[in-house]
């Protein structure tokens, strides 16, 4: 018994004894580290219809069944819906991080939100809209490099300047 409270003493004044101590970052500091932190890629996308309040989900390689689908309460962020935000010329500001395999479900945004549980995912393949639903897909570096993302890649769409973005679809 006292061997067991003698590792366990020892263990607690090695953990104290190498834990890291850090000096208070100054506020330049703390403006490099944000910056340093990655953001969330910035995806810029055109679809076939309106799918903007239909809740989306990735598909297979092969379409043959959903890969990865939200949680309910993935569906909101500052208690808003995180639908797709509407850029000019019908092209859409993705804010729940989809990709070039995106398919959308006959389900809204409102509808998901409130099932109790999330249906499986057979269950919800079922339920799919449309399996293609993308004319074009852009990925314009990340978030973080957009001080206005809407206005500035309002610009960049009405100056045919997406070449500088990588094509996903």
């Amino acid at each position: 018994m006292r061997s067991v409270f003698y590792v366990i003493l020892a263990t607690c004044i090695l953990v104290i004894s190498c834990s890291k101590k850090t000096a208070p970052v100054s506020g330049e500091q703390k403006s490099a580290t944000i910056q340093a932190i990655p953001s969330a890629p910035c995806i810029i996308y055109k679809t076939k219809k309106d799918y903007a309040k239909y809740v989306p989900v990735a598909l297979s390689d092969d379409k043959s069944h959903i890969s990865s689908f939200p949680g309910v309460l993935d569906l909101k962020r500052n208690n808003q819906y995180t639908y797709p935000t509407q850029l000019i010329d019908g092209y859409l500001l993705d804010n729940r991080g989809i990709g070039p395999d995106v398919a959308f479900l006959k389900i809204t945004y409102e509808e998901y939100y409130n099932y109790d549980q999330v249906p499986l995912a057979t269950d919800l393949f079922g339920r799919i809209l449309e399996t293609d639903p993308l004319l074009e897909m852009y990925r314009c570096g990340n978030m973080g490099d957009y001080i206005d993302p809407v206005r500035q890649l309002n610009e960049k769409i009405r100056s045919g300047k997406l070449g500088d973005c990588i094509r996903l679809k």
